[in-house]
C-alpha cells in the first residue's frame, strides 16, 4: 500500500513522521526568547509586580544611609561609596526570590502543563520566566544607583565601571534566581517558597561585608562574613564601582554564578519535567 506524501493540508500520523526527542540549540534559543516575551507582556499588562523592584531600593538606601551612615562612616557622604554597592547586591539578589514565587502560582494555575504538551526545548519555560525577570533586576540596579547619585554617590571608576558593576549584579542574581525555580518547582505553595528563601537569603546578606566593616565583627562572625558568597559580590561591585578595579572577586562571583546555574539548571528541569 502506498503512503501520501506529507501536504499542507493533511495532518500526518506520528508513526509516520520523523520526531525527534530532542531540540537543537537554536530552537532552544528561540522558545527562550519567546517565553521571556510572554513574560514581559505580563509585567506590562500587570506593572504592580514592580512594585517591589520600584520602592524597594529607594527605601532602603535612605533608611540605611540615614541610620547607619554617621555611626558607622561619621557622615552618609562618606559612607555611600560602602553602601550602594551593599543595597544594590541585597535588592536584587532579595527580588529573584519572585522568580520562584511565580513559577509555583504558574504551575499551580495549569499553564506549565500546557507549555509541557507543546514542541518546544524543556527548558525554555523555565529559562525564558527566569530572562524575563532580568528586567526587573535592571530597574532595581538602575534606581539604586539612581538614588545613590542623588543623595551624592560619585563612582571614582566611571560610567563603564558602573554599568560593568551593573551587569555583574543581574548576571549572578539570575544565575542565584535558578535556586529559586528549583524550590519554585519543589514546593508546595507560593508562601512557602516566599518564606523559605527569606529565611536562607536574610541572614546571607546582612552577615556580610554589605553594611558594616568585617573587621568590627565578632572574630566567628567575621569569618562567616569572609566566606560569604554575597560579601565577594558585594567587594567586587565595590571594586569595580568606586576604583574601576577587577579583582579576584570578581572572577570568584562569575564561576560561583556558572556553576549554580551549571548544577541548578538541569535539577530544575527534571524536577519541573517530574512534577508537571
Amino acid at each position: 500500500m502506498s503512503t501520501l506524501a506529507p501536504t499542507a493540508g493533511r495532518i500526518v500520523p506520528a508513526t509516520d513522521r520523523t520526531l525527534h526527542n530532542h531540540t537543537s540549540v537554536s530552537q532552544t534559543l528561540q522558545n527562550t526568547f519567546t517565553m521571556a516575551y510572554r513574560g514581559l507582556v505580563k509585567i506590562r499588562r500587570t506593572p504592580e509586580q514592580l512594585l517591589d523592584v520600584t520602592l524597594q531600593p529607594i527605601i532602603f538606601t535612605l533608611m540605611f544611609a540615614y541610620i547607619f551612615g554617621g555611626a558607622i562612616a561619621g557622615d552618609v557622604q562618606n559612607y555611600l561609596p560602602q553602601l550602594i554597592p551593599g543595597i544594590l547586591v541585597q535588592t536584587v539578589i532579595t527580588t529573584s526570590v519572585v522568580t520562584g514565587t511565580q513559577l509555583r502560582e504558574d504551575m499551580d494555575k495549569g499553564v506549565f502543563d500546557r507549555f509541557r504538551s507543546l514542541p518546544i526545548a524543556r527548558i525554555a519555560p523555565l529559562s525564558g520566566a527566569l530572562l524575563a525577570d532580568t528586567l526587573r533586576y535592571a530597574i532595581a540596579t538602575t534606581l539604586t544607583f539612581v538614588m545613590g547619585f542623588i543623595m551624592g554617590y560619585r563612582p571614582a571608576g566611571g560610567l563603564l565601571a558602573v554599568i560593568g558593576a551593573a551587569l555583574l549584579v543581574i548576571v549572578c542574581s539570575w544565575a542565584v534566581s535558578w535556586i529559586f525555580a528549583f524550590l519554585g518547582v519543589m514546593a508546595r505553595t507560593a508562601s512557602s517558597v516566599q518564606g523559605i528563601s527569606m529565611l536562607v537569603l536574610f541572614p546571607l546578606t546582612f552577615l556580610s561585608n554589605a553594611y558594616v566593616p568585617v573587621d568590627t565583627l565578632p572574630s566567628w562572625l567575621g569569618w562567616f562574613a569572609n566566606i560569604n558568597p554575597v560579601s565577594h559580590l558585594v567587594t567586587a561591585v565595590r571594586e569595580l564601582a568606586n576604583n574601576g578595579a577587577i579583582g579576584g572577586d570578581l572572577w570568584a562571583s562569575l564561576l560561583g554564578a556558572a556553576v549554580i546555574v551549571a548544577v541548578f539548571a538541569p535539577l530544575t528541569v527534571r524536577a519541573y519535567m517530574r512534577k508537571a
